[in-house]
């Protein structure tokens, strides 16, 4: 299992989280971005940096990904093509996106496109919280402790 992170907008706090993850289980993290990125010394954590544009992070990850690996996103297409590819996909809020989840986001993310076109204000998300932050570190710990069993 190897931990992708579509680093661009991940929150600093889950970064944090995920340091410490990988530190301690050995389980190798990658952290890709269209910026350069600081990541603690790690025989276990990198950065790799990619070209700018518009979802080139999202598929330098997907052209690396493998079977059991697990993306950390916000990115719903990019949510969408990691399940797609046999792959898991944590949101930064603690949600493990399943077809089904992901099939709804879609939906939703196409409907609120729509509703912005029109010229209406929908707001964005709210900022993370010690509760959201909580959630992702107890998913990514049971992700974490199933990995070789396959849960």
């Amino acid at each position: 299992m190897q931990i992708w992170v579509d680093a661009d907008a991940c929150p600093a706090p889950i970064k944090e989280i995920l340091f410490r993850a990988a530190e301690r289980t050995r389980v190798p993290l990658t952290l890709v971005a269209n910026h350069p990125l600081k990541v603690p010394p790690s025989r276990v954590i990198q950065a790799v940096q990619v070209g700018a544009g518009l979802e080139v992070a999202d598929h330098e990850i997907v052209r690396r990904l493998a079977p059991g690996d697990l993306v950390i996103t916000a990115d719903i297409p990019l949510a969408a093509e990691v399940v797609e590819a046999g792959a898991r996909a944590l949101d930064p809020r603690g949600e493990l996106y399943t077809p089904e989840t992901v099939r709804e986001r879609l939906n939703m993310r196409d409907f609120m496109d729509t509703l912005r076109a029109s010229g209406m204000d929908t707001g964005g998300s709210a900022p993370l919280s010690q509760r959201d932050r909580q959630a992702f570190a107890n998913q990514l710990d049971r992700i974490l402790a199933h990995r070789d069993g396959g849960g």
